[in-house]
């Protein structure tokens, strides 16, 4: 017996310490930090339905626990039946109107954030010249990789999300081929991209990220796509906007040519890779694979591999190996040793970062 019960307490404990764990997280993926006003919006929703959760569960286990000890047989004896409260008007109006008090709570908060949060005709805005006043983001979603096109601002780039701290972000969100799901979840989120129709939202970066592991915030598909879809990440780089301005600057930049340190990695690139992949972040979107302008300054190979030579060699020998289901041919008997040596170092001299 006493053995059944310290398996009990075990268990317990082990219950106790979830719950808690289950607060603990990482800044740049965390939902329960967030780090945008749309982010602080939903958390605020989530701890508000959490409060009238505990409030409900607290007041059954009251109830549960003094009619436990209260009516308890070792005390009334085995005859004994309580007063019958079947049909009282008064308790059936209490446990009416509680429930609905705190539907009530919980909707009117609920319905002001989703239009608040819905509303993006400033999207629609431009100042006296003719600019628009904020930003905007086409986002594309693709098996397994992300596409984020600036149409004010004539840049696309892919996999690593640039945008200015302070101020609102309007994204364009769509899907190339089947269901995806934009999120991140430290800023807010998150909404589908679907092939049918164009989904619109906004977000808002209180933080840089530059101070953050990685320097980046992280970004996932949360919508089931493929045999792949756990991998399909994507890192966000928030900047001051003056520094903002100068990476898109830099990007425009590109379509001049980047500095290239590798020039037979070149060659390889041209023969190999052009077909499908970009370096220069100047124009619009539309390219089959990622555009790789900026590749050298990313934090990740195919969105979760480390960044290095070793692991850009492996993922473009195999790519199926590494993210099953995605588009990309295999090189591992197309290219020589040396060929993949300077393809390698091509792609990580890729840079517009100062």
């Amino acid at each position: 017996m006493m053995k059944g019960l310290k398996k009990w307490r075990l268990f317990s404990l082990l219950a106790v310490l979830t719950v808690f764990l289950a607060g603990c997280g990482q800044q740049e993926l965390s939902t329960l930090l967030p780090a945008g006003q749309v982010g602080k919006d939903q958390f605020k929703l989530l701890m508000l339905s959490s409060g009238i959760m505990l409030f409900v569960i607290l007041v059954v286990v009251v109830i549960y626990v003094v009619a436990l000890i209260r009516f308890r047989r070792s005390k009334l004896g085995e005859d004994f039946v309580p007063e019958q409260v079947e049909g009282s008007h008064k308790l059936e109006l209490v446990w009416t109107i509680i429930p609905i008090i705190l539907i009530i709570i919980l909707a009117v908060p609920t319905v002001y954030y989703t239009y608040k949060l819905g509303d993006v005709k400033a999207m629609e805005e431009v100042d006296d010249e003719g600019n628009a006043k904020h930003l905007v983001v086409d986002v594309t979603a693709k098996l397994y990789w992300w596409e984020f096109e600036y149409p004010d601002l004539g840049i696309v780039t892919a996999q690593e999300l640039v945008v200015p701290t302070k101020e609102k972000v309007f994204f364009n969100l769509k899907a190339a081929d089947v269901k995806h799901s934009f999120w991140i979840p430290a800023i807010g989120g998150k909404l589908d991209t679907n092939v049918e129709n164009l989904n619109k939202f906004f977000l808002t970066f209180d933080q840089e990220s530059k101070g953050l592991k990685d320097g980046v915030f992280y970004g996932k598909c949360a919508e089931l796509c493929g045999p792949s879809h756990s991998l399909m990440d994507f890192k966000v780089k928030t900047l001051p906007r003056d520094e903002f301005d100068a990476w898109a600057k830099n990007m425009k930049a590109t379509a001049d040519g980047n500095n290239v340190a590798n020039a037979a990695g070149e060659e390889v690139f041209k023969q190999s890779c052009i077909g499908c992949h970009a370096t220069s972040g100047a124009g619009s979107s539309g390219a089959p694979g990622p555009n790789l302008a900026a590749f050298g300054d990313r934090n990740r190979v195919a969105g979760f591999l480390e960044h290095d030579e070793k692991h850009l060699k492996e993922w473009i020998k195999n790519p199926q190996k590494v993210k099953p289901g995605n588009k990309m041919p295999s090189f591992e008997n197309q290219l020589s040793d040396q060929e993949l040596d300077d393809l390698a170092e091509y792609l990580l001299g890729l840079s517009v970062e100062q």
